[in-house]
């Protein structure tokens, strides 16, 4: 039988339909691919598809949190280490608030034989003098591309990137004599000529801990200027969001330097955290010059894992405290008095040329201590062992809810000084509710019985009228710690506290903090 023509004609008329839509799709999809393959030609290193999460409001508003790879590997970190641990720290800690991964030391200094903390003449640098990554060690550094491809990757985790710089300029390129690159990307010009390294080195004011390789420049030259502007501008091209300045504190104290960074800082679009250091000597005098332009500042030397070094942070965190400068003004936002990092878990060794290899010296009592004593000072909180080796006790000292709730929301924070016993220290804070939060630390080399008045544990953190009849506080306590409700308290506070260890409380002792969970 013949087909009907109408019904033949209609079936071609649906298959020619059909093969025009399937040719527009292929069409636009074809474009998709040409489009993705161009752009990630164009800049495949490209990192500022971050922008629209970082935020644009002030800066460090709480103590910042985050890893940084000095305490596990001292300068000789490489890509691979860098972003394994990043992982770990935005799987595990991110959800606690670390947020800010950072490359410490000597990212741009080659790792060959007779290289070294002190060894000159190793470092990359770009033809305008700036460190730029070791290509051996940074791989996605080649071609240009600096960290971006790093701090891109870092972004796509979810957390912020950071990294550690030096005072002033580098000897290599004072050796090197390489011209000072101006806001335009060419060479920097004034009075007929073009300005070189050596014509902006204070060769006499070197960095006192790594003199051979770094040393001030004078930022009152206008070419000393746009060698500090050229790199910043280099580093936000980078997409880094948090910066360790370092030889500029404490000993090697350059206030000049300091305060060009921080306005540098103030006109880039992209908030960049700003913290100083070393600490070594650092007074409230020192602090109070420079707190305003910055938004972290060491205030003690290399905290490592040995209780010498933890216990010399009870009189400096109780100075800064009593001196009010926990969370005052920073750089556009807020600053914070900074006791170093938390030297936990898997480390290495000072200025060593070997990674991660051996566990923190430091007793688990003694870790409590320290976790406690920088949240109730509200230090910054950076870990520093090897997180690829995450042990639970390191991982449950340092995401304890109720520690990081005091770092993040108590007031008022300082240490009793109406109250002394030897080898004790006591510290106090309020919450954000009515509660009260008592820390007290055993710095002595045994276990003590501690027996103390409630009335003068509390009194300064307490308001008259939320004490019961006859001017008694009715308050119930949780230890910290041992994870144990304390019932009723009225008169008195006892309890045992291990050698170098101590005990946290929460307090509450108001009706609506009372029914509040901890």
């Amino acid at each position: 039988m013949e087909e009907n023509p109408e019904k033949r004609k209609k079936t071609w008329l649906t298959v020619a339909f059909s093969l025009g839509v399937a040719a527009s799709l292929l069409f636009l999809f074809l474009l998709f691919l040409f489009l993705m393959v161009k752009n990630s030609k164009e800049d495949p290193y490209d990192s500022h598809d971050h922008e629209a999460e970082t935020p644009s409001g002030p800066r460090a508003n709480s103590p910042p949190r985050g890893w940084n790879s000095y305490d596990s590997f001292s300068w000789t970190i490489d890509e691979e280490q860098f972003l394994s641990n990043a992982r770990v720290l935005s799987n595990t800690f991110s959800k606690f608030g670390y947020q800010y991964a950072v490359v410490d030391f000597l990212w741009y200094r080659k790792m060959v034989a007779h290289s070294s903390v002190w060894a000159s003449g190793l470092d990359v640098i770009d033809e305008w003098g700036r460190p730029i990554p070791d290509p051996a060690r940074w791989p996605s550094s080649r071609g240009g591309y600096g960290f971006k491809n790093v701090a891109s990757q870092i972004h796509q985790m979810g957390l912020k990137f950071g990294i550690h710089v030096m005072r002033g300029i580098s000897t290599q390129a004072i050796n090197a004599n390489t011209p000072i690159m101006d806001s335009n990307g060419e060479a920097y010009r004034s009075g007929g000529r073009i300005w070189r390294a050596r014509d902006i080195a204070l060769t006499k004011k070197p960095c006192g801990w790594m003199p051979a390789c770094f040393t001030s420049i004078d930022t009152s030259s206008g070419a000393g200027l746009a060698f500090l502007q050229s790199l910043y501008q280099l580093y936000d091209e980078w997409g880094v969001d948090f910066v360790k300045h370092d030889c500029v504190f404490g000993d090697d104290f350059n206030e000049d330097e300091i305060k060009a960074i921080s306005e540098i800082l103030k006109e880039k679009d992209r908030p960049i955290v700003y913290s100083i250091s070393p600490g070594t000597h650092v007074t409230p005098a020192m602090a109070e010059k420079v707190k305003d332009f910055v938004n972290m500042y060491r205030v003690t030397g290399d905290d490592w894992d040995t209780w010498s070094d933890f216990s010399t942070h009870f009189d400096v965190a109780r100075d800064f405290a009593q001196g009010g400068f926990i969370g005052s003004r920073g750089l556009e936002g807020t600053s914070w008095p900074d006791l170093d990092m938390l030297p936990f878990g898997w480390l290495t060794d000072p200025n060593s040329n070997q990674g991660p290899h051996r566990n923190s010296s430091l007793t688990v009592d003694e870790q409590k201590a320290q976790m406690t004593l920088w949240a109730m000072a509200k230090s910054p909180l950076f870990l520093g062992g090897d997180l690829r080796n995450l042990d639970s006790t390191t991982l449950y000292i340092t995401t304890n809810a109720a520690i990081l709730e005091i770092h993040n929301t108590s007031s008022h924070n300082r240490e009793l000084s109406n109250i002394q016993i030897k080898d004790l220290r006591i510290w106090g804070a309020n919450g954000t509710t009515g509660e009260v939060y008592i820390a007290v630390f055993n710095l002595g080399s045994s276990e003590k019985l501690v027996t103390v008045k409630f009335e003068d544990v509390i009194r300064d953190f307490i308001h008259q009228e939320l004490r019961g009849g006859g001017g008694e506080e009715i308050c119930t306590g949780f230890d910290i710690w041992e994870r144990k409700e304390l019932g009723e308290i009225n008169d008195t506070l006892s309890f045992s506290i291990t050698k170098h260890g101590c005990v946290a409380l929460v307090l509450k002792c108001t009706p609506e903090a009372a029914e509040r969970p901890i």
